[in-house]
C-alpha cells in the first residue's frame, strides 16, 4: 500500500482526490491548515468524511510552518506527494499578498526542501491556468511562453513552477506540474463565481456579471479534473538522456519536470455560465453589469492534448450536467 500525501486535504479539489486515492487503495496522509478564508465548517465536514475511510490521516498545520513537512518526510517517507495546498483567490491577492508570500512561495519552498532530504518517486504541484497571464494566443498550451502574470496570486504559482524545476534539475526530484482551469462542482469554494451566483440566484439578489458579460472560462469538473491527476501520478516525467524534447511535450530538457493543463478545452461564454445555474435553480438571475476586475483575464481556453497524449484521458463533463450537480448539492447541504 503506497502512502500518498496531499497537501490540502480539506479542500475542495483535495477532498476529491483523497476520495478517491483511498477508493484505489493508497494510504493518504491529508495536510490541511483549515484557514479561515472561507467558511472552515465547510473544510470541517470534507476532513470528517475523509476520516471515516480506515486509511487516512488528517494533519492539521500549516505547510509554510518550519519542520513541519521535514519531520512528515521523515516519519512517513510518501511515495507520491500531491502539493494542492496554497492561498486561492485571484481578488484576494490585491488584498492580502503576504498571505499568498507565504502559503504559496514559503510553502512550497518547505516542501521541495523535505522531498529534497527524502525523495518520493513522484511530485505532482498544483499550479494555474492564471500563470499564461496576458498571453491571447488560445488555446493554451503548456509550450507557450508564460512571462506577463497579471495578478499577484499567477505571479506565486508561475515562482512555484521555476523553484520546483530548479529542485528537479539539481536533486534529480520527479516532478509534475498542473495548470487548473476554473474548477467547479459539489463542495465548490464559496468565492467562486458558481457558489456565489448560486446563492444569490436562490435569495433573489443580484449577481456581479464583469466584463459585463463579455468573459469566457475554460469550466473543468472537479471529478475530471481529479482523473486526470490520479492517471498523471503514474506518468512519472524522466529527464531526456539527450536533452532532446518531443515537439508538443513541455518536459524539460534539463531536468525531470513538466507543465501538463488540465482543462476542458472547451471555453463557456459567462452569459451561458449563467444560464446554466438559471436552468438548474429554476430562477431568472438579476444582473449587475460591471467592468472587469484588476488582476482578472477575459479568457481562459486549455489545449489539454498533452494530457490525452500522457494518459489517454480527457476531461468531458458539460457545464450543464456540472452545474446541475453543484445545485443539487448546495439545495442538499443548506436545505434550500
Amino acid at each position: 500500500m503506497k502512502t500518498v500525501l496531499v497537501t490540502g486535504s480539506a479542500g475542495f479539489i483535495g477532498y476529491f482526490l483523497c476520495q478517491r486515492l483511498l477508493k484505489d487503495g493508497f494510504k493518504v496522509l491529508g495536510l490541511d491548515a483549515l484557514t479561515d478564508y472561507y467558511d472552515v465548517n465547510l473544510k470541517l465536514r470534507r476532513q470528517q468524511m475523509l476520516l471515516q475511510y480506515e486509511h487516512f490521516t488528517a494533519l492539521n498545520d500549516y505547510v509554510e510552518a518550519p519542520d513541519v513537512l521535514m519531520e512528515l518526510f521523515a516519519r512517513e517517507t510518501p511515495a507520491i506527494v500531491i502539493h494542492l495546498a496554497a492561498q486561492a483567490g485571484v481578488r484576494y491577492s490585491i488584498e492580502a499578498p503576504r498571505a499568498y508570500l507565504e502559503s504559496n512561495i514559503c510553502g512550497t519552498f518547505e516542501l521541495l526542501e523535505a522531498a529534497r532530504a527524502h525523495p518520493p518517486e513522484h511530485m505532482l504541484l498544483a499550479s494555474t491556468s492564471s500563470a499564461y497571464g496576458a498571453n491571447e494566443t488560445m488555446p493554451y498550451r503548456e509550450t507557450d511562453k508564460a512571462d506577463h502574470q497579471m495578478s499577484f496570486y499567477a505571479a506565486t504559482k508561475k515562482a512555484t513552477e521555476s523553484m520546483a524545476h530548479s529542485y528537479a534539475h539539481l536533486f534529480g526530484l520527479p516532478v509534475t506540474m498542473f495548470r487548473f482551469f476554473t474548477v467547479y462542482g459539489p463542495w465548490g469554494r464559496p468565492d467562486m463565481a458558481l457558489f456565489k451566483f448560486t446563492r444569490a440566484i436562490l435569495e433573489d439578489r443580484p449577481i456581479d456579471v464583469y466584463n459585463h458579460g463579455n468573459m469566457q472560462r475554460d469550466f473543468t469538473y472537479v471529478e475530471d479534473l481529479v482523473e486526470a491527476i490520479r492517471l498523471l501520478i503514474d506518468a512519472v516525467p524522466q529527464r531526456p538522456v539527450d536533452g532532446v524534447v518531443e515537439d508538443g511535450d513541455s518536459l524539460s530538457p534539463v531536468a525531470p519536470w513538466r507543465i501538463v493543463n488540465i482543462g476542458n478545452s472547451e471555453p463557456v461564454r459567462l452569459t451561458e455560465f449563467i444560464e446554466a445555474i438559471e436552468e438548474a435553480t429554476g430562477r431568472t438571475a438579476k444582473q449587475n453589469l460591471m467592468d472587469i476586475q484588476p488582476g482578472d483575464v477575459p479568457a481562459t481556453w486549455a489545449d489539454a492534448s498533452l494530457l490525452q497524449s500522457l494518459t489517454g484521458y480527457r476531461p468531458r463533463t458539460g457545464i450543464r450536467d456540472g452545474v446541475e450537480q453543484f445545485v443539487a448539492w448546495y439545495r442538499d447541504y443548506y436545505q434550500v
